[in-house]
Order: C-alpha cells, then sequence, then structure tokens
C-alpha cells in the first residue's frame, strides 16, 4: 500500500494539524511529515508555539494572525474533540444530563472548532485547491440515530456538522477550489475510545489517519460542505 499523502495538492503544499497532541492528530501529522510532496507540516495545541486553547479564543485568534504569513496553508486539519472529561461519562438516558457536562462536551467540541473556521479559513489559498476538515462522528448523524443516548456528544457533533456546511457555503464564493469536510475516522485506539473498548475494536491511529487523507484528497471541489465516513461513503446528516 502506498504511503498516504495528499497528492491533489500543489507541490510544496503546507499544512495545519489542530489537535496533533491526540492519537489521530499525530498520526495525520506523522503521515504529512513524511510526505515528500509536503513543504511544511506544522502541528498546533495548548503546548505548541503557537499554542491553541480551544478555551480560549484569543490564542487561536494569535495562532491563526502569526501562522498567515507563513502561507497560504493548503490542508487543515482540526483533529481535537472530547468524548467524555471530568463531568461523567456520555449520558445514557435525559435525567443524567446537567449543564456542566453539556457546556464541557459543547466548549471542545463545537464552539472551538468553530472558532478555528472563523479564524484559520482564511490562510487558506485563494486561487489553490485547499482541503479544510473536522473530525466529526457518525453518532453525530441525527438521520442515522437508531439507538439514543450519548446526548451531549451526538448533539456536540451534530452542531458541529452544521457550523462546517454553513461554513463551506460562505468560504465557496472566495475559495471556489476549496473543500470543507466533516469527517467520520471511526472507532480507532485512543485515550478517548478506550473506556468503551476501543482497544478491542479500534484500529491504530496510523491506519486510521491514512483512511481520512485519502477520503480528504480524493474530494473534488463540489463535495465541500459534505460528512463523510474514513471508508469514503457519504454520511446523512
Amino acid at each position: 500500500m502506498d504511503a498516504p499523502g495528499l497528492p491533489s495538492l500543489p507541490h510544496g503544499y503546507r499544512a495545519l494539524v489542530i489537535g496533533a497532541s491526540g492519537a489521530i492528530g499525530g498520526a495525520l501529522l506523522a503521515h504529512l511529515q513524511a510526505d515528500p510532496r509536503c513543504g511544511r507540516a506544522l502541528g498546533l495545541g495548548r503546548s505548541t508555539d503557537p499554542a491553541v486553547d480551544l478555551d480560549d479564543e484569543a490564542s487561536i485568534a494569535r495562532a491563526a494572525q502569526q501562522l498567515a504569513g507563513q502561507g497560504p496553508w493548503h490542508c487543515i486539519v482540526h483533529a481535537a474533540g472530547v468524548l467524555h472529561g471530568p463531568f461523567g461519562r456520555p449520558e445514557k438516558r435525559l435525567n443524567q444530563l446537567h449543564y456542566a457536562q453539556l457546556e464541557d462536551t459543547f466548549r471542545t467540541n463545537t464552539f472551538g472548532p468553530a472558532l478555528v473556521l472563523a479564524h484559520f479559513a482564511p490562510l487558506l489559498p485563494r486561487k489553490e485547491r485547499a482541503l479544510l476538515a473536522v473530525l466529526s462522528a457518525k453518532v453525530g448523524s441525527i438521520g442515522d440515530n437508531r439507538l439514543g443516548g450519548w446526548y451531549s456528544y451526538r448533539a456536540s457533533k451534530a452542531a458541529l456538522n452544521m457550523l462546517l456546511k454553513t461554513a463551506a457555503i460562505e468560504v465557496a464564493r472566495t475559495h471556489p477550489q476549496t473543500v470543507l469536510v466533516a469527517l467520520h475516522p471511526g472507532t480507532v485506539d485512543s485515550a478517548l475510545s478506550r473506556p468503551f473498548g476501543g482497544a478491542d475494536i479500534g484500529r491504530p491511529p496510523a491506519e486510521a489517519a491514512a483512511d481520512l487523507l485519502r477520503v480528504l484528497d480524493g474530494l473534488p471541489a463540489e463535495a465541500s460542505g459534505s460528512f463523510h465516513s474514513y471508508r469514503g461513503d457519504r454520511l446523512p446528516w
């Protein structure tokens, strides 16, 4: 199997991975850095320079401003997210909902990525092919929801999908060759999924990242504003 890369982008393309300290983000960054056609691949997170903290809008704005002069950036992937945190595991029933967990989940999975879209989309080239992806989840599909449960996680990803779709419509007016897309990575062995059996049923992060890059690379401009799985199939909103 060929090493993953983004051959549809111009030679010497520049790439950013936000959330590179996570399993999938780190694997995406490693693949991009290993691509001989990639001129530069940079990972961003709370401890990088520049730093990106999804709880701090000013840090997102500063990072984008600092990187703007080093662009354009042809590929931007937002790979940060949370499934469970200090306020408990995903809610299985309505009576488990509480404000703190809802807010915490939305801040990381929805509000932070929305601000990344707002501040980083202008770093994309206007007259060349470019890719901007956010990692979503199939359980965020309203049309595919048949089991219920996982209230705040599902809702935060559904909201992220709407933000991505809406941004794609706007960005297409000024960046007609750019693809904005939501991607479902599947179950991956990571800190996020391990408490739910990810170590037993998930794929290695490097394999998942390779699949995501292949899907992303194959999407035409007309696919901007869509939702795809790591297999390439289009998912319902």
